[in-house]
């Protein structure tokens, strides 16, 4: 099973979404906040970022969702900064702080086939939303010489339909992770006021071009959405809800990653709510919600 970036869309057609992908870029709207910064001159977008993609590692991962890691692992690129301001960020070195270094898009494109070299069964581009155009750009260095594996999109779920609609027939396999389902918890803890409103176009935009995951005989995702939601204490992401969005408005075998690692870091001490783990309780309540409501795929309910 060919990539679909390779089966359904030609090196043509690659080059015009490149191209329109770069328009969005020059008076921003790549994502919903819609700064119209002109990244090729500034960064005083949201995300902090301008020309260059900026990355903070890159390699084999084997801590993702057992269909993406398989035995060699997803081939992760960490992408600096994001268009979220998450307050209990897990990765706030990265998000907050811009830990990593600009690349050029030649190096972006080695990276990948470096990856590929290395066995993965996938590259995973990890929260790439504010570096779309940059991807797709090096993806088509690398698809001429040779890239062949899947591309996963694992982003915050706070993503334009419109940019969405450029990458159809490109990204593989959608990862967004569905933070809130309450548009002011959103605003209090992401500092984004129509979260819950845009991620429920995003992701049904998602599957409309992806479907259900697909994984292979061995194990292994090909092709489909890949949900995440981490739990987080007192409710404060509503879970429920979500999972009924889920049930209801996309699919009932929708393989859903249900998390159970939050901790309070980077400013969550400065919000009693969420200044703490979760409970077992917490999560267990989540899980079983999950399968009373039909979902089964992605989770363990104890």
């Amino acid at each position: 099973m060919l990539p679909s970036y390779i089966s359904q869309i030609s090196l043509e057609e690659l080059k015009e979404r490149k191209d329109k992908l770069y328009e969005l870029l020059f008076e921003c709207k790549l994502c919903p906040n819609e700064c119209h910064v002109d990244r090729r001159i500034s960064d005083n977008g949201n995300c902090r970022s301008g020309y260059l993609p900026v990355v903070s590692s890159y390699g084999p991962h084997f801590g993702e969702e057992p269909p993406l890691v398989g035995r060699f692992g997803s081939g992760t690129i960490f992408f600096t900064n994001c268009n979220l301001d998450c307050k209990f960020c897990q990765n706030y070195d990265i998000s907050h702080y811009g830990v990593g270094r600009e690349v050029s898009v030649n190096d972006l494109a080695d990276m990948m086939l470096y990856l590929q070299n290395r066995g993965c069964h996938n590259i995973n581009f990890v929260t790439p939303t504010h570096f779309t155009p940059q991807i797709v750009d090096a993806l088509i260095i690398a698809r001429e010489r040779g890239l062949e594996i899947p591309l996963v999109y694992n982003c915050g779920g706070y993503e334009s339909v419109e940019t969405l609609r450029l990458l159809d027939k490109i990204i593989d396999i959608y990862m967004p992770d569905i933070k809130y389902s309450s548009n002011e918890n959103a605003l209090k803890y992401s500092g984004i006021s129509n979260y819950w409103d845009i991620v429920q176009q995003a992701v049904k935009e998602m599957h409309r071009q992806v479907g259900d995951l697909v994984i292979s005989s061995s194990g292994i995702a090909k092709r489909g959405l890949l949900i995440r939601h981490l739990v987080l204490p007192n409710d404060v992401a509503g879970s429920k809800k979500i999972l009924d969005f889920i049930a209801k408005e996309i699919s009932l075998n929708s393989y859903v990653n249900i998390m159970d690692q939050y901790r309070p870091v980077y400013l969550a001490n400065n919000y009693p709510e969420i200044n703490r783990s979760i409970t077992r309780k917490e999560y267990i309540e989540v899980l079983n919600y999950a399968k009373e409501i039909g979902l089964h795929r992605g989770f363990d309910v104890y």
